[in-house]
């Protein structure tokens, strides 16, 4: 009922539609095995190995499936022009990536994200914007002389100087003004930051060309959800098995603080991401419940299994022996899991 209810949950979301981001690639470090592959910003992952990739979020799962094989994987893109090429990633290069996660910053990519401009539309009442004069709509133009280009080039300007007096040149009307602002000092999450009590103004279509909707009819999203249960119950226990062998990292573990995090962050975002969450809980719950491990069904599984060969149970001293191991186990496994939790935490 784990995985069905995970099935039914992509289903649902594959037929009110998928939104998602274009997977367009913004920045590709140089040296990095994205770059080794020949892939450039503009381009648009079309497919992993044989897995379209509608979104990022196709794409990574694509990437951290593909990447587990140990074999070169090919990438199919449409670049900026328009035309479509097949990159390969080589099975040494992806063998050497570090073993965490961050599937995405490992091969060297980010993904491509629309350009603010430094416009402001909203002022904070008592904070240092309002105090400076700065009002709606007004374009930052310089700070102590250097242009600013985009939002988060002004973000990073006002964060790098708390209590420092900035010259600002805005575009006000048609006419340019000349202005002084000093960032009020405040902890940030690695240290003191400046802040002034503004926020950005979006333009109307901004995201526009940078959102996809994978919409799917009733028998097609009923395959694609069971295709994509069944991914992702693989995928984990690949992941267990590289963990087990030493192979993956202990990172890749949740625990009960880590899940309850996540599932006020992915609330958050709404009610699609809340779903999707949900999914991949119960089809981890579906698949360690099935681990031929003594005291979970998987275990029962074993006895059975056991018994069907040998032709009679295993004796009672031998089945109280296999759930004390059991038991043990989980023990470990839950410990392990908090250990993790709270190491993420205090990093």
């Amino acid at each position: 009922f784990n995985l069905v209810f995970a099935i039914l949950a992509y289903w649902a979301i594959l037929v009110i539609g998928d939104t998602g981001t274009r997977p367009l690639i913004g920045e590709v470090e140089p040296g990095s095995a994205a770059a080794e592959a020949g892939l450039t910003a503009g381009d648009e992952l079309l497919a992993v190995g044989d897995r379209p990739t509608p979104t990022w979020e196709s794409a990574v799962f694509a990437l951290m499936a593909e990447v587990l094989d140990n074999e070169d994987l090919p990438l199919r893109v449409r670049s900026v022009d328009g035309s479509e090429r097949v990159h390969r990633l080589p099975a040494e290069t992806l063998s050497a990536l570090p073993d965490n996660p961050a599937i995405l910053s490992n091969l060297g990519l980010s993904p491509a994200r629309p350009l603010l401009p430094p416009v402001i539309g909203e002022i904070v009442p008592g904070e240092r914007a309002e105090a400076a004069g700065l009002q709606p709509g007004d374009h930052i133009l310089t700070a102590d002389g250097e242009p600013v280009p985009s939002w988060a080039e002004w973000v990073e300007t006002v964060q790098r100087n708390p209590e420092h007096r900035l010259r600002l040149r805005v575009e006000r009307g048609g006419a340019q003004l000349e202005m002084a602002l000093t960032p009020k000092s405040a902890q940030g999450p690695n240290g003191e930051i400046g802040r002034i009590g503004a926020a950005v103004q979006v333009p109307e279509g901004l995201f526009d060309d940078y959102r996809a909707e994978v919409r799917l009819g009733p028998v097609d999203a009923l395959g694609a959800a069971v295709g994509k249960t069944l991914d992702m119950s693989a995928l984990m226990l690949r992941i267990i098995g590289r963990m087990l062998t030493g192979r993956a990292s202990v990172d890749n573990l949740s625990g009960p603080i880590s899940i309850a995090e996540t599932a006020g962050r992915s609330a958050s975002y709404g009610l699609g991401y809340f779903v999707k969450f949900l999914a991949v809980v119960s089809i981890s719950l579906g698949v360690l419940n099935l681990l031929p491990i003594p005291i979970l069904d998987g275990g029962h599984l074993l006895y059975f299994a056991i018994e069907a060969i040998k032709g009679s149970p295993l004796s009672e001293q031998a089945q109280m022996q296999g759930q004390r191991i059991g038991l043990a186990l989980l023990a470990a496994l839950m410990t392990l899991a908090f250990y993790v939790d709270i190491h993420r935490l205090l990093s």
